[in-house]
């Protein structure tokens, strides 16, 4: 009788061990998953020339995640097609990202806001390209995810333009998520060089100082990336792989 109840019992705490690891594992894949944010916007105001998501901005780190096992969510504005510029095939990683069919159909079809769930993230990247000034910053649903991810505990990540996504985002005790943080982000200069310093409604850099943001940068085209508080941020193309990198190394230490 005695070994009867002992082996019911041995199988009790099987059965809940087992549930508690299916459970955990479970909760572990969705917490494994990354929210990318494109652009809907393709001109650049009224110049009439075309712009999107930066490629390379959305390639270089879609690979450092997918290659340490994260899976991406793409989302935009206004869900669907995502315009592209930056359209560079002779860079590996670009074609590689290009002819990936299932990330392919992603950038094609991408998520609408509403269609997003913010606990199923650990963190949320904005790409940038110029289109991102436009539609990110008065974009409320995207802001309200942000928010969301990152009182979750998880971490917030952009790159060149796409920094434009944290303007406007505010946390629950009323204050903007850059106030108080290191930033960083296209510069002024950058914007110059590129004379789209009169077209762009606004000039990023001093946005996000006018947010109360700690602004970090260098030289014209050098590579920068600034992490602070679960805010990972990048200066221009060049920054997209290593703003890649301190993203997985932010969310390895948040385990």
């Amino acid at each position: 009788m005695k070994r009867i109840f002992s082996i019911i019992a041995a199988g009790i705490i099987t059965i809940v061990c087992t549930s508690g690891t299916k459970a955990q594992n479970k909760k572990s894949a969705i917490m494994k998953k990354v929210l990318f944010v494109v652009t809907s916007h393709n001109v650049k105001g009224s110049t009439g020339e075309p712009t999107g998501f930066y490629l390379s901005e959305a390639s270089h780190p879609w690979e450092v995640l997918k290659n340490a096992g994260y899976e991406m969510d793409f989302v935009s504005p206004q869900g669907g097609k995502a315009p592209v510029d930056g359209f560079d095939l002779t860079d590996k990683v670009n074609k590689e990202f290009w002819e990936d069919k299932t990330y392919h159909a992603k950038i094609e079809n991408t998520l609408n806001p509403s269609q997003v769930h913010p606990d199923d993230y650990a963190a949320i990247f904005y790409a940038g390209g110029h289109g991102a000034v436009w539609d990110f910053p008065e974009n409320k649903e995207l802001a309200g995810i942000a928010a969301k991810i990152y009182e979750n505990g998880g971490i917030v990540s952009a790159v060149c333009h796409g920094p434009a996504g944290l303007v406007n985002i505010k946390l629950s005790n009323g204050k903007y998520l850059v106030d108080g943080k290191k930033i960083n982000s296209f510069t002024n200069e950058e914007e110059v060089q590129v004379k789209l310093d009169k077209v762009v409604p606004f000039l990023l850099e001093d946005k996000l100082k006018e947010r109360g943001a700690r602004f970090e940068k260098s030289g014209l085209w050098q590579q920068h990336v600034t992490s602070d508080q679960r805010v990972v941020t990048g200066q221009n193309p060049q920054s997209a792989k290593a703003v890649g990198e301190a993203l997985l190394a932010a969310l390895h230490q948040n385990k």
